[in-house]
């Protein structure tokens, strides 16, 4: 057995394992295939998704994969192993012993089992669970929590776990947001008016309790704050709906579209709710929602990175690990 006094996982989404239609479907089937992502009932909608989604979507959602996949393979896998391993090195700085940390994904590899697996083989007998999504809902943490529990429910000893429900009002993370922001505007120029952009849910999910909206909004009315800026000069919307239901409002794409008709001189776009940039930040808003706004007839266009493996966010990450492991 180890020393380590416990061990991290670290979850994010997923990504399918390739940029091609197959490898696009399956993960897809198992995202999708969720109650907690879809919460219709399964006779409705499995022979939807089964029948029409994934005979149709994939193909066109491996050609976005395909424009925003690099030498080291899928952006969010990247970024989250460098997470991983940034996290690991501050980890054994702040607390002068060697903490096991494992990277896992909601839906495909590397998989919550393997994860879980890594820690078990590493000695530790404690896991703090830290999913990625600073913002709680239903259909991102919830779902962690269950995929977590199918995970374990074949196992004959189970690990003592913690588990980080959110931290969308962390100080630490409002200031490592509202740093990338002055950064950014220091490099590139500051527009006239600060987007937040999240990523939607169905309204009636926010409707029957999900508090991910209250979240969000909290979120940027901080950062807002500790950007000093006035009402006129930021707003907040939603992206990366689907389907003919009603989602969170107001939706990132339409606003842009309005703004570009305005003639507004430019924006810049930042996205809190993504910990790491993936396919709904690198193509979706800096190449799709970039021409909804140019095309209309805006300005100046800037996407501001994810938090990605900056310092000030493994620092953010490793302060959640200590105050969430008090004890042992």
């Amino acid at each position: 057995m180890g020393s380590a006094p416990f061990g991290v996982m670290l979850v994010n989404l997923g990504t399918p394992e390739a940029p091609t239609a197959s490898a696009v479907r399956r993960y897809l089937a198992e995202f999708l295939g969720d109650r907690r992502v879809i919460d219709l009932p399964r006779a409705k909608w499995l022979p939807i998704l089964h029948g029409v989604i994934l005979r149709i979507r994939p193909p066109r959602v491996a050609k976005s994969y395909a424009a925003v996949w690099g030498e080291d393979g899928s952006p969010l896998l990247a970024i989250g192993r460098r997470q991983q391993h940034a996290l690991k090195e501050r980890l054994a700085a702040r607390m002068d012993t060697e903490i096991p940390v494992e990277l896992a994904m909601t839906y495909g590899k590397p998989s919550m089992e393997e994860a879980g697996l890594a820690l078990r083989d590493a000695g530790v007998e404690r896991i703090l669970v830290l999913p990625l999504y600073p913002q709680f809902s239903a259909t991102t943490t919830g779902a962690v929590f269950d995929r977590l529990a199918r995970a374990l429910a074949p196992c004959p000893h189970l690990p003592e776990l913690r588990f980080v429900r959110d931290y969308h009002n962390h100080p630490a993370y409002i200031g490592a947001l509202a740093e990338s922001v002055r950064e950014h505007w220091a490099a590139h120029g500051r527009q006239p008016r600060l987007l937040f952009s999240y990523h939607g849910i169905p309204k009636r999910y926010a409707d029957a309790g999900d508090p991910y909206p209250r979240h969000c909004e909290e979120t940027s009315r901080l950062v807002a704050e500790a950007l000093g800026l006035e009402a006129n000069e930021w707003r907040q919307t939603y992206q990366s709906r689907f389907g003919r239901e009603e989602w969170l409002k107001p939706y990132t794409d339409e606003t842009l579209k309005a703004w570009g008709a305005e003639g507004l001189q430019g924006v810049d776009v930042i996205s809190p709710a993504f910990a790491a940039d993936c396919l709904e930040t690198l193509e979706e808003l800096e190449v799709e929602n970039r021409g909804y706004f140019e095309e209309a007839g805006g300005g100046t266009y800037q996407y501001i990175p994810a938090l990605n493996d900056r310092q000030d966010h493994i620092d953010l990450l490793a302060s959640l690990v200590e105050q969430h492991t008090q004890g042992w």
